[in-house]
């Protein structure tokens, strides 16, 4: 493959790329998918208007030309896609790609799906789980799932041969910050990393309110008054997770601080929704249509063309610019919701 890496206008390359497979979700989680918005009467798009597991795969082809090199496959919640190993398979057949990851809700993660997952080529799994007390982790879920069965999915890919696992939870203020150390006394030493993220403003519907962000620096300072911290360097150029190692050698834990600590300068991500749209901002207004463009027949320099001239033209910085409180470029226009681009 002519592989011809490319930069946006503030010089970032594109390295990631974030594939939503569906905007459905079996989970109401309240700062995602809010029942009070996502419900019986929810209009979730049409099967036809999907792309198909062969338009993505021939997507991420086209990327990987300009540079791209690790897939994250999203939701809503992935698993609900039918055939998702098959997906797994074209896109770790890609040359260039040399990462292939998934972000699940780990509801749906049964033994037999995570065996076939591996065997697809999927290397690394990261699982949202924002509570272990039933009570919380129901109220944030709003579909009564009780987190066992979340661990249980957790060693059902553990069982499967994945290694590198790592554990997802929204810290929002007067919620859930009391789960904070019950998740770290649970997954140290076990392989698995737990990554706190800052409670954020994605989308219109989830209430964001900057009152509700407990600041990752506090938790830092909470864990390490309980299991003394030191900070680890980046594993690469980009990485979204702030790492801190446990001094007694029990592993690691991260902190992804994109509203009070803005990473903007290095994110090298793409995002490219289950009808096609390509975001270049998880905080993005709009996209960018290839669905139309492949379904018309469009050859591959033309698509090509068409993802170089979007990325060598991007500009965003909503989370830098949202810091510094100062205007942001189209934050009049609605923001799109995270379950139609994943995290």
């Amino acid at each position: 493959m002519n592989m011809n890496p490319i930069t946006d206008t503030l010089n970032r390359p594109l390295r990631d790329l974030r594939i939503s497979v569906t905007d459905r979700c079996n989970f109401r989680c309240v700062y995602c998918m809010p029942r009070e918005i996502f419900g019986p009467g929810y209009a979730f798009v049409p099967r036809k208007d999907l792309l198909t597991l062969e338009e993505i795969a021939r997507l991420a082809r086209i990327f990987a030309q300009i540079g791209m090199r690790k897939v994250r496959i999203t939701g809503g919640e992935p698993l609900i896609r039918r055939n998702l190993e098959h997906l797994v398979e074209m896109v770790s057949a890609i040359d260039g790609v040399d990462d292939i990851s998934l972000t699940t809700n780990g509801s749906m993660l049964t033994a037999r799906r995570a065996i076939d997952l591996k065997a697809a080529g999927l290397r690394r799994l990261t699982v949202s789980l924002d509570a272990l007390d039933d009570e919380t982790f129901k109220k944030i879920n709003d579909v009564d799932y009780p987190a066992i069965r979340v661990l249980d999915g957790i060693d059902n890919a553990r069982a499967a041969g994945f290694n590198d696992i790592k554990v997802n939870a929204v810290i929002r203020r007067g919620l859930n910050e009391h789960a904070v150390m019950d998740l770290v006394e649970h997954f140290r030493g076990s392989g698995c990393i737990v990554r706190f993220i800052e409670y954020m403003d994605v989308g219109e519907t989830n209430g964001w309110n900057l009152d509700d962000v407990l600041p990752a620096k506090q938790l830092v300072e909470q864990i390490h008054a309980r299991f003394p911290l030191d900070p680890v360097d980046p594993n690469y150029r980009g990485e979204v997770a702030k790492r801190w190692r446990y001094r007694d050698g029990a592993g690691e834990v991260g902190f992804i601080t994109s509203v009070t600590e803005s990473f903007c300068g290095d994110c090298s991500r793409a995002r490219l929704s289950a009808v096609g749209q390509v975001y270049t901002c998880l905080f993005a207004s709009e996209g960018h249509d290839l669905r139309e463009l492949l379904r018309s027949g469009a050859d591959d320099d033309a698509l090509l063309s068409r993802v170089r001239s979007i990325w060598s033209a991007r500009d965003d910085r909503y989370s830098e610019l949202r810091g510094l409180n100062v205007p942001i470029p189209g934050s009049g226009r609605g923001k799109v919701e995270m379950s139609h681009i994943g995290g």
